[in-house]
């Protein structure tokens, strides 16, 4: 039986912490705005105390952590892994933090060092291990978020990935490029025909891209295109965009998971459709994360003993 334990998903901008006992139950979570820059002001330990007091651990109850905490601008660096991996060592390959009385591990992230397609993850590989835990062993994997993540995994080993930087791409150009006017506003994006329309046409012709981003300025000044439609035709035609370079990448998308929740969930399942990919399979974010840490935690505490 493991020890009861707080198992950690530690951002940029968000932290995410659940109270776990020696059978795998949740007991508490909780979560905050508390990311690197709030830590670093505040203390990494501080930060980390304050949470896990508000779960109910005690200070001898160990922790386990993932997410950017492990990065060099984070608490202790965990340097990366190398690909493939087999993502059950994940656990056993965690480092200690030095100079505190509780017993926290920081997971390690993972890097593709090719010299032709360098690339890194850092918290993505623990979802990928909780992937695994829930039965998906052997299939590409889709990862929605600022920098989407696709990844090959192979009887629970990660092959290969690819990171798109779709979603910051978005912000950059709805806010900094000339395209600012003729998509201005801050609201959500929504499975539109404006949308499903962009995702096609990236999709089918990527190598028209920037053209096709020109014209949502064009449209704009010739036609008067309505602002959302045209936000939510450039979001599409960054997904299309994405999803070619995962075809090119990774090869046939059918039957790839999805690993994501929320409204971003819901755009990349309309995305999916509107290109043919027919079936595939919807993963929960936060369950896959959650169960990640747990299985790391059991190599981890294994390991300890």
């Amino acid at each position: 039986m493991l020890p009861t334990y707080a198992a950690v998903d530690w951002g940029t901008t968000s932290f995410r912490a659940w109270a776990i006992d020696g059978n795998g139950n949740v007991l508490n979570e909780t979560r905050a705005r508390d990311g690197l820059t709030t830590a670093a002001e505040r203390g990494f330990e501080t930060v980390l105390e304050q949470h896990l007091a508000e779960l109910g651990l005690g200070p001898d109850a160990p922790a386990v952590l993932c997410g950017m905490v492990g990065s060099r601008a984070g608490w202790v660096e965990a340097a990366y892994l190398e690909t493939p991996l087999e993502l059950g060592d994940l656990g056993a390959r965690a480092i200690k933090v030095p100079g505190i009385a509780r017993p926290v591990f920081i997971l390690p992230g993972l890097a593709q060092r090719a010299s032709w397609e360098p690339d890194v993850m850092r918290g993505e590989e623990t979802q990928l291990l909780g992937v695994v835990a829930e039965g998906y062993r052997t299939g590409l994997v889709c990862m929605p978020g600022t920098h989407s993540k696709w990844v090959s995994l192979s009887d629970g080993v990660i092959e290969a990935f690819s990171t798109f930087m779709t979603g910051e791409l978005f912000q950059l150009l709805r806010s900094q490029s000339i395209l600012k006017q003729a998509v201005e506003g801050e609201g959500s994006v929504a499975a539109t025909p404006a949308f499903l329309d962009g995702v096609r046409r990236a999709f089918e012709a990527p190598a028209l891209a920037t053209n096709f981003l020109f014209s949502i300025r064009a449209g704009w000044l010739l036609h008067g295109a309505a602002l959302t439609d045209q936000a939510a035709r450039l979001s599409g035609l960054l997904l299309g965009l994405e999803l070619a370079g995962a075809a090119e990448r990774h090869g046939d998308l059918h039957g790839a998971a999805l690993l994501a929740s929320g409204p971003i969930a819901d755009l990349y399942v309309a995305a999916f459709e509107a290109i043919g990919m027919g079936a595939f399979r919807r993963l929960d974010a936060d369950s896959c994360v959650r169960h990640g840490l747990a299985q790391a935690a059991i190599s981890l505490f294994s390991k300890e003993s």
